[in-house]
């Protein structure tokens, strides 16, 4: 079996950041996301990745490399443009060749692994396994109808659902999905849809099943979800303090603070997070924040955010609250209110001001 991890995309929901980033590469709990669905699915036993890669294949391609830091082998594939899952399935024909693959959305977060699924796959050797998770909101959605835990229909965001399953965005073929993927046309979005390929073999008499997973996942396509996925992947952290913390600063609550990170006359009240390099002085950080390396926030609050390599927050008399900060970003607090404002701001940006 082998794996086949999506990391294309443009990542238009989280822009500003992805416009000089890639969405997968992320951190969550100061870990891409890419990091967790490679883990996934070697915990899983499977050995040989492909990622399909779009236009930000150098930044993919320096994090993850080829695979030797977590024991597989990775192949990167090229997709000129986004044209849809069953596009990036029907590209990699040449790397899965005849064997049976899982298909993992390299921007979702399923905190229980993989690994029961692909055994679910190995043992009962359906056509295909698709990921469920039951959800409040189907509408939202994918959708799949079932009869007897056998996948009947499936329905993209219906106004009336048959089911409150929702495709999760992990998916087990065998090479009957190649003839699916050229059979099928274009969407209206011009790109044709994983769901139209797993219609096809369902209408053609090919077997597909159905597997409930009972732990959360995650899709983190949007801010408020890479914030909630750092709240759910924090609770699972263990205290692990190596860094420099002074007699005047107090920890609370489970904390992981890295080597070379230097606590100053601060309280830090977990779960937290705090990479290499940090620096915490005259401050507050407050729980499910994840702070990356080379941080500095100095006289100021932060609780419930994420702020990436190199950011610097100085001063700010007002607390910091569910955020995610890019890289090399510095807030910081002006002594005069100005008397005017000047702005130079990119597509889909947003500025508050008092």
């Amino acid at each position: 079996m082998k794996a086949l991890i999506l990391s294309g995309g443009t990542g238009s929901r989280l822009r500003p950041l992805t416009y000089t980033g890639a969405k997968q590469l992320i951190p969550v709990a100061n870990k891409p996301i890419l990091f967790y669905a490679i883990e996934a699915i070697r915990d899983a036993g499977i050995d040989e990745i492909g990622i399909i890669v779009g236009d930000t294949r150098e930044e993919v391609k320096r994090a993850v490399g080829d695979g030797s830091l977590w024991g597989v082998k990775v192949t990167y594939i090229e997709q000129d443009a986004p044209r849809g899952l069953a596009h990036a399935v029907k590209i990699s024909a040449d790397f899965i060749g005849d064997d049976d693959f899982l298909m993992f959305l390299g921007d979702n977060l399923v905190r229980d692994g993989v690994s029961a699924f692909a055994n679910q796959f190995r043992t009962n050797r359906p056509n295909s396994l698709i990921l469920l998770s039951r959800v409040p909101d189907p509408q939202r959605f994918g959708v799949a109808e079932l009869t007897n835990g056998r996948v009947v229909r499936l329905i993209e965001k219906p106004q009336v659902p048959p089911s409150d399953l929702a495709l999760v965005g992990v998916y087990l073929f065998d090479k009957n999905i190649f003839t699916a993927v050229n059979a099928i046309k274009p969407s209206w979005r011009n790109e044709l849809e994983i769901t139209d390929a797993i219609q096809y073999l369902v209408d053609h008499g090919h077997v597909v099943d159905s597997h409930v997973i009972d732990g959360w996942w995650k899709d983190t396509g949007k801010p408020e979800d890479v914030l909630e996925a750092n709240r759910m992947m924090l609770e699972y952290i263990e205290t692990d303090i190596c860094g420099t913390v002074d007699a005047d600063s107090q920890i609370f609550g489970r904390a992981v603070i890295d080597a070379d990170v230097e606590i100053i006359n601060s309280v830090i009240r977990g779960p937290v997070v705090i990479a290499k390099g940090a620096r915490i002085v005259d401050s507050y950080i407050g729980p499910f924040t994840a702070i990356s390396e080379r941080v500095q926030v100095l006289g100021s609050e932060v609780e419930n955010s994420i702020l990436l390599q190199g950011t610097v927050i100085a001063q700010i008399p007002t607390r910091i609250d569910s955020s995610l900060i890019g890289k090399n970003v510095r807030i910081s607090r002006i002594k005069e209110r100005p008397k005017a404002l000047n702005f130079v701001l990119g597509d889909n940006s947003r500025a508050d001001v008092q």
